[in-house]
């Protein structure tokens, strides 16, 4: 399969009888070695996950970041309708006419598949994270931004967009931890409410809110949005999308139009794809994000077409989440002798898998960042996006 996969770069295998065979010539070049017969079979059949697996459980070594990246960037270079046989192929099919059945999200599993993900530790992710713990896409500006610079300014971006002035109440619809809430109550003056399904993530979002003086500003609540009731005059969601599940894009734009004032703004930032759908990794839906999919454009306007709200503007991210995953990614090698003393190395490598994996997908492959800014009303946000950088304007003028 290997020899008929590789048309672009080199691959070098090398198997557990110790044969070294190489696919390919020229850039990009990768290797890896194969240390046991399981995953043999199992790569001729359902090579992604396969894959995935056998660097976690080491019957696949690839090494370290470098040559993990190099070994994904061959094989998404590679990665074509004809480059696999006809029943791997069949696999994908089926896999990705079946996902609006594999991704229905209920209360109750939409609740375990939060969990799943979210209440492993907070310990790990204030590692990998910024002194806020945004576990989203940063705005980095400048390239040379720091993380905390580039998440911060990511929070100053969506809040220009909301238009928000003091007193006004607020949604946050997938809070995490509590720091865009924060955030719009403290330097804006908003009355948040934020709504999340990780038991984690609402005592860690509460006891922020506490220490911060803001308990009388921000209300946190572990729910479903879909049960909410109560009106808003700004609705943000950021991440939370992508948790939605294809067979309810309906209810979440329904909801979103149900809840927001009829002069309100809502902020939609979420991970997409810039090409036609395509079926689920395996391998993160089974061990990253149960019941997560990362929709094309296609695939949600119909839905907030038919909740009669506006697209105000809708702005597309191109690499900043590469930039944001990588710096996650330094920070979790960098205190890997502290996450050796809570998991084993099954865990972290698991970890590093998925952390790469995203970036490659940012990189290689049609992965952006979508922000959908929705509105009831045509002409309640400016015409142009000039109101969104007057400030940047000002600072720039004032040093000339």
């Amino acid at each position: 399969m290997a020899r008929r996969l590789i048309r672009q770069g080199q691959l070098t295998i090398t198997f557990p009888d110790g044969e070294t065979r190489i696919y390919g010539q020229g850039e990009p070049r990768a290797a890896m070695q194969i240390r046991t017969d399981a995953p043999l079979k199992a790569l001729c059949i359902e090579p992604e996950l396969t894959l995935g697996e056998g660097y976690m459980d080491g019957s696949i070594e690839i090494g370290g970041n470098e040559e993990l990246e190099a070994l994904l960037t061959v094989l998404l270079a590679n990665r074509r309708p004809d480059a696999l046989p006809a029943y791997v192929r069949a696999i994908d099919q089926f896999r990705f006419h079946a996902r609006a059945w594999i991704q229905r999200n209920s209360s109750r599993s939409a609740k375990a598949n939060v969990a799943h993900h979210y209440d492993i530790s907070d310990d790990l992710y204030r590692l990998m994270l910024d002194e806020d713990m945004q576990y989203s896409c940063a705005y980095f500006r400048d390239p040379s931004m720091t993380l905390e610079e580039a998440q911060t300014a990511k929070k100053h971006h969506i809040a220009a967009k909301l238009m928000i002035e003091p007193g006004m109440r607020v949604l946050d619809i997938g809070c995490g931890w509590g720091g865009m809430a924060l955030t719009l109550a403290r330097d804006y003056g908003a009355q948040v409410t934020g709504v999340t399904l990780s038991e984690n993530q609402l005592a860690t979002a509460q006891v922020r809110a506490a220490k911060a003086g803001l308990s009388d500003k921000i209300t946190f609540r572990l729910m479903d949005y879909r049960d909410l009731s109560e009106r808003f005059d700004r609705i943000v969601s950021v991440g939370m999308l992508e948790h939605v599940g294809l067979p309810h894009y309906g209810d979440y734009f329904g909801k979103v139009a149900d809840l927001l004032d009829p002069d309100g703004i809502a902020l939609i930032h979420t991970i997409g794809r810039v090409s036609p759908p395509m079926s689920h990794s395996p391998w993160i839906h089974k061990y990253i994000f149960p019941g997560g999919y990362v929709p094309s454009l296609s695939e949600l306007l119909p839905a907030l077409e038919r909740s009669g709200l506006w697209q105000s503007d809708i702005e597309v991210w191109r690499m900043h989440y590469a930039l944001t995953l990588r710096e996650w990614r330094k920070r979790f090698d960098a205190n890997l002798d502290t996450v050796r003393e809570w998991y084993d190395d099954r865990f972290i490598r698991m970890w590093r898998y998925y952390l790469t994996a995203c970036i490659m997908g940012f990189e290689q492959q049609e992965q952006c960042v979508y922000h959908l800014q929705l509105a009831h009303k045509r002409d309640v946000v400016p015409l142009t996006r000039d109101y969104l950088y007057q400030e940047d304007a000002a600072q720039r003028h004032a040093a000339e």
